[in-house]
This record gives structure tokens, sequence and C-alpha cells, in this order.
């Protein structure tokens, strides 16, 4: 079968070369001329033959709208596109409706496998109409893993389907790569545990654990057992996101990817000015040490912790303080509440003498000041 294939970068790229190994024809764009077959897009429509079958796999947003919004002058009816990319599946609307107009077809195909697809296939989720899944389905064929075609490739519905799937996909992948890093960290910490890839690679066959993404894992740390110099800022490609905001929307509850997807924020902040918060908010009510920047990040390189002794006595003078100021104001609180309600009833009754309002007002005064006292003493 004939196909265009427009971008050729890490997957576009393998999975020309995978086509080409089953005999399919490909014919590839990409602005880089080094690695294109043809220098334009209307060069790789006009090198295909009608009814034409044209594959868009550049990355996710404006480069897929306009590609797409270009495709649709270019090409005829009957001819099809199929978006492979990391779209949203809310674009996947838009681009049926534009090619539609011109009767030409529309399938959105969400991928997944990696750089590791070109030996292995790739995973493939597709949306659109029946009869345009079918037109391509021998591309799909050569695409996915050897083996039943429902172990590697699902029409999972109507447009956006495809998409949507891939999302959800991307989100569990998020939740699953958490978990694993997790238990890395604690088989790190902890000092009776000497071989952490060694505890990893033993997982890899027969657990309840086992999978791709771990056999991933058991490489990467016997390249690197402590990863070093590897920075822990971790960037999102989007779909985590996507999928947070679907169930937010559908009112799923989803604490496991939302949890990793905001592990990946908290990966890029060199301070957290919500735990900032949280310390203030501790030395206010409790009394707690507030430590400064700089003991901070004494205590996260390992130097020694303020002598337990003084820690106490420091904790335990804030708190007093603190105690203190918080009787005041409820001493304070109290004797105000009975000088506004004597002097409402003294008002309502209509015989209060100004003497007697003077009087009341004193005594309120002097209560007040008691109460403060007797705060200061506790």
């Amino acid at each position: 079968m004939q196909l265009g294939l427009i971008g050729l970068g890490k997957m576009g790229g393998n999975m020309r070369e995978r086509l080409r190994r089953a005999g399919h024809e490909v014919v590839g764009f990409d602005r880089n001329p080094d690695v294109a077959d043809v220098r334009t897009l209307p060069a790789l429509v006009k090198a295909l033959d009608a009814p034409r079958v044209v594959w868009v796999m550049v990355p996710a947003g404006d480069p897929t709208r306009e590609t797409v919004a270009k495709l649709a002058e270019l090409l005829e009816p009957g001819d099809l596109v199929i978006d492979g990319g990391n779209s949203r599946f809310t674009d996947d609307f838009e681009n049926a409706k534009l090619l539609g107009d011109k009767k030409i077809g529309y399938v959105d195909c969400g991928v997944s496998g990696g750089v590791w697809g070109l030996e292995n296939g790739y995973g493939l989720m597709c949306g659109g109409d029946k009869k345009w899944v079918a037109k391509a389905m021998p591309i799909f064929d050569a695409l996915r893993p050897e083996g039943p075609r429902d172990e590697g490739f699902v029409h999972a519905g109507k447009v956006g389907a495809g998409h949507y799937t891939k999302m959800v996909h991307n989100g569990i992948e998020y939740g699953l790569m958490a978990a694993y890093a997790e238990g890395y960290e604690l088989l790190e910490k902890k000092d009776i545990v000497t071989d952490v890839p060694g505890a990893f690679k033993a997982w890899s066959r027969g657990t309840v654990v086992r999978s791709w993404l771990l056999d991933l894992m058991v490489d990467a740390l016997e390249e690197n057992p402590h990863l070093d110099d590897v920075s822990d800022y971790t960037n999102d490609s989007g779909e985590g996101r996507w999928t947070v905001e679907e169930a937010i929307a559908l009112s799923v509850p989803m604490p496991v990817i939302s949890a990793s997807l905001f592990a990946r924020f908290a990966s890029r902040q060199s301070s957290s000015p919500t735990m900032q918060a949280v310390a203030a908010l501790r030395g206010q009510f409790g009394g707690h040490e507030v430590m400064t920047i700089a003991e901070g990040e004494k205590l996260r390189q390992g130097d020694v912790p303020p002598a337990p002794a003084k820690k106490a006595a420091a904790t335990k003078g804030a708190s007093r303080r603190a105690a203190t100021k918080q009787a005041s104001k409820r001493a304070s609180a109290t004797a105000s509440k009975a000088n506004v309600g004597a002097a409402k009833k003294a008002a309502a009754s209509g015989r209060a003498s100004s003497t007697t309002a003077t009087d009341m007002a004193d005594t309120a005064r002097g209560q007040k000041r008691a109460a403060k006292k007797t705060a200061t003493k506790a």
C-alpha cells in the first residue's frame, strides 16, 4: 500500500522504516531535508496516487492543526488523513469537520511504543468511521506488534476516541512511573538494602509488578545505580493534565494520576511556597520553630540539627508567648462582648442614666484589664 508520511522524527522515521520493511511504499516529508523524500507538501501529494492516504506525525497543537488545514487545500474527495500524533481529542472534532466538508476522510490514531516500536511494533488506538479505518487497515497491521490484532490495535469508537484512549493510556503511565520511582527512593533510603538494581531486576520475572516499564527501569539502574547527576526536574507532555481535567469534568476520582502529575509540578520548584506557608502557620498556632532558608538548606545537606534541649526551650518559650497572646485576645473579646451587651440592655430599657452608663463602661474596662493580667500570668 502507498502512504504519505508527514513528520520523520524519532517516531515518524522509525514508522517509515517499519512500513517499508513490511513492503509498503512510503513517501516521507519533513522540514529537515536530510531525511525527507520530497521537499514540500504539494510534492508529497503529487507523488501519491488517488485515493491518497496521508499520515500526520507532527507535534500536537498548532503544528498538527496547520498541517491538516494545508492538506484540506491540497487533497481531493475520497482521500484520507490520519493524525497519529498526541493531539487533544477535542482537536479531532474540528479536523474531521474541516476535512469532511471536502469529502476527505479523517481518522485519529493514538500511537504508543516510543523508539522501541521499530522492532517491537506500536500499540494503536483509532477513532473514526469504520470505512476509513478499514481503508487504512493494511498500514495499521504493519505497524502494530505481531500476533492477534486485538492485542495491539483497537478501533475505540467515533472520531476523537483514539486520542482519548491514548490520553488515558498516558495518564496511567504517569501513575505507574511514579509508583516505581517511589519504590526506588524507599529502597535507596534503607541501609539494609544493598542492591537496589538487583531488587528491580528480580521483579522483572514472575512478580505481579513485572512490566515493560519495569524493564526500562532496570536498564536505567544498571547504567546508573544511584542516578548520579540525573536532575529531578520533570516535564509533562500535556496528556496527564488532560486526563486529570477530564476526570474533574466527569467527576471521576483519580488520586493516583493526579498525584503523579502534581509531583512533576513540584519537581520544577526551587522552593515550595506551599510548605513555606505551612511552616509559618505552625509557628503561629503552635509556636513551632520557623527556620530560615539557610537553616533549612543546612539540614537538607545533612548538618546536625539544633540540640534537642535548646530547641525544646525555644519551642516552649514560643509556645508560652503564643498562648499568652491567644488568651489575651480571648479575654479582650469576652470583655467587649459584655460591654456591648450591657449597653444594649440599658438602652432598650430606657432607664439607664448617663452616670449608670459611665459606671458600666468603667466596670467593663476593669474586667478587661483583669482578664488580660490573668492571661499574662498564665
